[in-house]
């Protein structure tokens, strides 16, 4: 049975390699999931074929157009999760959200206390370590992806060390897995320069060098004791 085909808006390839890649190994028939940020509910479907009992969250009820449960939501409002329900499911999503909220470790603490104990999330976000984004704001002194031919809405970046040191700890999150898309190559960068930015990642040093997204999977950290 094929899915509706619901509008998205994240780069091309993205809700295929974290569906199949990511979120089939994680797949548990019937457990709870929420996806964060749902939009149209594209990404919550797919989760249900999986075998998830999903639901999606988001702030515009008009917006979510799958068949699916649907609680409104503010991304931004500090406790929003005691709207979903504290500890009540097994898997968290936020596909390309994170960097659309006013309070990156907000939305993380409360993605946090929705996990059940062995629960996971999963987020993505644009990847502003990447070479291409270096090159662009030496240049401009703009961040790839969240300048003014970007997403409007785009508004919070996020810089991989300073995630990894600091808002990780502050949610009580620790990272389990850490993957790019494309991993070995840029989708937004025109095929002409594409050379050069692989020529700059022999030269220059990171962790993120490729990739226009991050994909991250996350489990609270007291997780890791057990």
């Amino acid at each position: 049975m094929s899915l509706p085909q619901l509008e998205t808006t994240t780069m091309p390839g993205l809700h295929d390699f974290v569906v199949k890649e990511v979120l089939a190994r994680f797949a548990k028939t019937n457990a709870r999931a929420v996806d964060l940020g749902a939009g149209t509910g594209a990404l919550a479907l797919r989760m249900r074929e999986l075998g998830w009992d999903v639901m999606g969250a988001d702030k515009n009820t008009a917006g979510f157009k799958a068949s699916l449960p649907f609680t409104e939501v503010d991304l931004n409002d500090p406790t929003f999760c005691e709207r979903l329900g504290i500890g009540q499911f097994s898997m968290v999503t936020a596909v390309e959200v994170i960097e659309h909220v006013e309070a990156p470790i907000g939305l993380l603490r409360n993605a946090r206390r929705l996990l059940k104990p062995g629960g996971h999330i999963v987020i993505t976000t644009p990847n502003v370590d990447s070479i291409p984004a270096r090159l662009k704001f030496l240049l401009t002194e703009k961040i790839r992806m969240m300048d003014e031919t970007s997403e409007p809405t785009h508004i919070s970046p996020i810089f991989w060390d300073l995630f990894c040191r600091q808002f990780l700890p502050i949610a009580e999150l620790t990272v389990k897995e850490h993957h790019f898309h494309p991993s070995n190559g840029f989708i937004g960068t025109r095929a002409r320069f594409a050379w050069a930015m692989r020529g700059l990642s022999w030269v220059l040093p990171g962790q993120c060098k490729f990739g226009d997204n991050h994909i991250i999977v996350l489990q609270a950290r007291d997780e890791n004791s057990r």
